[in-house]
């Protein structure tokens, strides 16, 4: 039998599981192009490294934005890398699930499918994040019983109530944690008059930044370069700047979980209350996150131990049975 991977194709990270042994690649989703004869010089973390040591001409992509496919053929060579990296050759054929945003549109779905095939995939089915995150959390979404997950992403957040096998009711918004990065840049950018990496942006928010207003006085030291005349210099910033900065993204994130929960049937509604919501995602470590989103609508929230690697180990779960779940797939590749 051809062999089989899950794979979530995220704005900023590119995971992949398999059945018998879990998580086996995670690495940035970014491809170095060499732009005078096309060939992939490095992809993953090895990409990143490169950015800002290499000629003009080696030029790092990103093909994800906001959890869309927004250049097929670097997200066609960067899939066909990771599959390498996953030790399929030229002739392993594999079968690809490949995790989508649940509002995806169709053209994004059908781009991400066959951006898999041009890499080496003999077939690739879609499944929606929240039904695989659901199903990496063990929740029973069979049931006629509501099970409320939360996908906090790089470029999305989704919010859905899953009942009997389907979506009941879903908040999307293109809001993640590279937004709540691009807010900390910004922040720098206009009241210390100095300019930082994305990188040091992201490191900022995750070391000191939070998403409470009651959170304990910290700070951080940082490398950043004055606008004025681009002298380096060590910038310290405070935990509560970096909250500031974030305030704004962050409560629209908490809103459309607000709004998710609105939506649901009364019954399943009440199934929430008495069972909690579910989040996962890289977004959802953020310091005060949880909290912020349980004082808001005031249900429970739960986290689970591998946050960022729910999704795709939910996909790597359904590939023992692609057969019985083939309902999920086809509602997903719509």
């Amino acid at each position: 039998m051809a062999p089989t991977l899950a794979i979530d194709v995220g704005t900023s990270m590119t995971r992949v599981a398999t059945e018998t042994e879990g998580l086996v690649l995670a690495e940035p989703t970014v491809v170095a192009i060499d732009t005078r004869d096309g060939s992939v010089v490095a992809l993953g973390h090895d990409a990143v490294e490169l950015v800002g040591r290499t000629p003009r001409h080696v030029v790092a992509f990103r093909p994800m934005h906001k959890g869309a496919t927004t250049d097929f053929d670097v997200a066609a060579r960067l899939l066909h890398g990771v599959l390498e990296r996953c030790g399929m050759g030229r002739f392993s054929r594999p079968r690809v699930l490949l995790t989508v945003p649940a509002a995806a549109t169709a053209i994004e779905r059908r781009a991400l499918r066959q951006a898999a095939r041009r890499a080496g995939a003999a077939h690739a089915h879609l499944l929606e994040a929240p039904i695989a995150a659901a199903i990496g959390l063990g929740l029973p979404i069979h049931d006629p019983v509501a099970s409320s997950v939360a996908v906090a992403g790089a470029g999305t957040t989704e919010v859905a109530v899953v009942s009997l096998g389907g979506i009941v009711s879903l908040a999307s918004i293109r809001i993640g944690g590279d937004d709540l990065d691009a807010d900390v840049a910004a922040w720098v950018r206009q009241h210390a008059d100095a300019v930082i990496t994305g990188t040091t942006a992201e490191a900022l928010k995750m070391s000191i930044g939070t998403a409470s207003e009651h959170a304990r006085p910290r700070q951080a030291e940082v490398p950043a370069r004055r606008t004025t005349d681009g002298a380096p210099f060590t910038l310290v910033v405070s935990g509560d700047d970096v909250q500031r900065a974030i305030a704004d993204h962050v409560h629209q994130i908490v809103r459309a979980s607000s709004d998710c929960l609105a939506d649901a049937p009364p019954d399943l509604a009440q199934d929430v209350l008495v069972h909690g919501m579910h989040v996962v995602g890289g977004g959802s470590m953020l310091d005060g996150f949880v909290e912020q989103l349980s004082e808001r609508t005031e249900v429970p929230v739960r986290t689970c131990e591998a946050p960022a690697e729910a999704v795709v180990l939910g996909a790597g779960r359904c590939l023992e049975d692609l057969g019985r779940l083939s309902q999920l797939f086809a509602s997903a590749e719509r």
